[in-house]
């Protein structure tokens, strides 16, 4: 690539993984070119307003470099999928079923551990489902936790004991597709933030990476399992400090009273690729 600008770069780092994972999963560039309008379009309406008036079609025209046709075909589009219902996701209520067990006393044992539950009763699977992922059938959301292990039967008893404090599906599934897209929009929403604070007033998020790039082969195995763990510890550390102050787990709604709320949190990842650059290592940091 040779484009020397430094945006260009980093953008074009960002769509090459992203163009195989497209790829893979069927998506031709006309398809993934539509999504691209309809981004810019949303950006324009919803992050350029001037005071507290959206912008007109030819002004979002200006800004995204689309016809004014264009432009007002994707905000209709837009305008029409905001107008309707939006529910959670099999992913996200998947996942606030395991938060639930690990946080509400109500489920856990006499030493403050979740419990083995029966599927259904006062104190049961069926009950935790229902208060932590609404309409979604219980037996539907037990499959798919028993699916990649993260709840499976106590044996001679046929309760269901949480093996695992967190809920991760695997490959290119509804549910992990889901993940991706939260997790890459909310780390360049951060490092857009953390660009532009000194000019916004807003203080940096926390943003670290710790890189390596000339690490042998053999070293690998040992390094996934110890960062894996490592990983997990402090997400559990940090889920037992988060979890109970969220309001459905807490149960303080403000009297019943409209109130705001923050979505936040933290986000670990794993990454190795080959590398035949020099050694060297640092630590990376944006703040």
């Amino acid at each position: 690539m040779t484009n020397t600008n430094p945006l260009h770069q980093a953008l074009y780092r960002v769509l090459r993984p992203l163009a195989r994972l497209l790829l893979r999963n069927g998506i031709p560039f006309g398809e993934f070119s539509e999504l691209v309008k309809k981004a810019y379009v949303d950006a324009a309406f919803e992050d350029f307003t001037d005071g507290r008036r959206k912008p007109t079609d030819s002004k979002a025209a200006v800004l995204t470099g689309l016809t004014r046709k264009e432009v007002k075909k994707q905000r209709e589009i837009l305008w029409g999928e905001h107008s309707g219902s939006r529910v959670g996701t099999h992913a996200n209520r998947a996942s606030r079923v395991v938060s639930g067990w690990v946080h509400d006393a109500a489920f856990h044992n006499g030493k403050g551990e979740p419990a083995p539950l029966p599927f259904d009763g006062p104190i049961s699977f069926s009950g935790l489902v229902k208060q932590y992922s609404g309409d979604m059938p219980p037996r539907a959301v037990l499959d798919e936790l028993q699916r990649v292990g993260v709840v499976s039967e106590v044996e001679g008893t046929g309760e269901l004991a949480l093996r695992k404090r967190a809920y991760v599906p695997a490959g290119d599934s509804e549910e992990m597709l889901q993940i991706f897209g939260e997790d890459v929009s909310d780390l360049i929403a951060t490092i857009d933030r953390n660009l532009v604070s000194d000019e916004s007033g807003q203080p940096p998020l926390f943003q670290r990476t710790l890189t390596y790039n000339n690490i042998p082969p053999e070293v690998m195995d040992r390094w996934r399992q110890h960062a894996a763990a490592r990983s997990q510890e402090l997400l559990e550390e940090l889920d037992s400090w988060l979890g109970p102050q969220d309001r459905d787990i807490s149960g303080r709604n403000g009297g019943g009273k409209p109130t705001e709320s923050v979505r936040t949190g933290v986000s670990v990842f794993f990454f190795e690729e080959s590398s035949s650059t020099a050694p060297g290592g640092i630590e990376r940091e944006n703040s």
